[in-house]
């Protein structure tokens, strides 16, 4: 008689191995008996094998700048040869520190980039990479021309923000009126009349937040 585990292997004493365990072994394993006069269908249900590696976490999940962020590597694994184990943190594949969390504190854009982690002694086994981000800030806006705007002309604004991942949505906004103005970077008004005047700010947007720029106030003098 001999076993079959799924497509891995063949075993004579009827025991599947595993060296190197990864989290991509994860799997439903099922086995079948097979003699010479009998070929058994595969156990079902199978048994289920997960493999949990480490993991970065971020707290709180959405990051602003200027308050606490801790990073913190995580596993549910029990690791038998180092019960207190030390953890080596890497920003973009560069050891920067020794500990069993990473405090960003205050957290700026300095601190944008890739994070893992690994247990001392066990540097190949890291954990995926977590990217810290940050919501837009510095939200600003522009005018062009400068100077004073004539009715009959025409006048762009411009918004900016520094944010990661980068802007992915600006919202132009015209105060004490209830529906957005327009939509993009820029926001183009042609012809400016009288009805044009107001304070007119801009909304920054990323995944990870959003930030308003002051108003502008736009003033139209007669030709």
């Amino acid at each position: 008689m001999e076993v079959v585990w799924s497509t891995l292997e063949i075993c004579s004493d009827s025991t599947l191995r595993f060296t190197d365990l990864r989290e991509e072994d994860s799997a439903e394993y099922k086995f079948r008996f097979r003699t010479d006069q009998t070929n058994w269908e595969p156990t079902i249900p199978g048994t289920t094998l997960t493999v949990i590696g480490l993991q970065v976490k971020v707290t709180p999940a959405t990051v602003t700048e200027g308050q606490k962020v801790t990073l913190t590597c995580i596993t549910t694994c029990t690791l038998t040869d180092n019960p207190n184990p030390t953890y080596i943190w890497y920003k973009n594949g560069h050891v920067t520190t020794q500990s069993n969390s990473l405090f960003l504190n205050p957290v700026s854009s300095e601190d944008t980039g890739r994070y893992s982690c690994a247990v001392e002694g066990h540097e190949d086994l890291d954990s995926p990479e977590e990217t810290l981000t940050y919501g837009p800030k510095n939200t600003s806006l522009s005018v062009s021309p400068s100077g004073e705007i004539v009715e009959g002309s025409s006048v762009t604004l411009t918004c900016s923000s520094d944010a990661n991942p980068p802007v992915d949505k600006y919202t132009w906004y015209k105060k004490n009126v209830t529906s957005p103005k327009a939509s993009g970077q820029s926001y183009s008004i042609t012809n400016i009349g009288s009805e044009d005047r107001g304070e007119y700010y801009c909304e920054a947007q990323n995944g990870k937040g959003s930030m308003n720029s002051t108003a502008l106030m736009i003033i139209v003098a007669g030709k």
